[in-house]
């Protein structure tokens, strides 16, 4: 095991951390859409963003081939469309957006701001071109 690991005898063991408090209103001057927070603690197995949406934002349909997202509403209101029709998003709303689902987004008339959390993404790997063999 190493520190990472959360081995109690290495000299950084991974603590708890208090990261952002979602009950808090958004920083003056601070986005007003937009990722209000993204979690960035090195070696973490997981990706989450608290997100601002305005009244009247969307964000268009789209879909997560490889991930499945937890989406949890934090305040305001919004709307979910998916290939099941339209879904209403209160605040403390629970959402799971399974692999390969197609969705979109729409604020509500006082906005929404939702937490995500899914699988970190593995970092993109640059590598040598290998030009191709052609054979006759």
């Amino acid at each position: 095991m190493t520190p990472e690991d959360g081995d109690p005898r290495g000299d950084a063991v991974p603590l708890p951390r208090i990261l952002y408090d979602t009950a808090a209103p958004a920083a003056p001057g601070g986005p007003a859409a937009g990722a209000l927070w993204r979690l960035a603690e090195p070696g973490r197995q997981l990706d989450a963003n608290v997100v601002r949406l305005p009244p009247g934002h969307r964000v268009d349909t789209h879909r997560e081939p490889d991930l499945d997202v937890l989406l949890l509403v934090l305040g305001g209101t919004g709307v979910l469309t998916a290939a099941d029709g339209t879904h209403s998003l209160p605040a403390g709303t629970l959402t799971w957006l399974p692999h390969g689902s197609t969705r979109s987004l729409a604020a509500g008339p006082e906005g929404m701001s939702y937490l995500t959390v899914h699988r970190r993404r593995p970092g993109m790997r640059i590598q040598r071109h290998q030009p191709a063999v052609h054979r006759m």
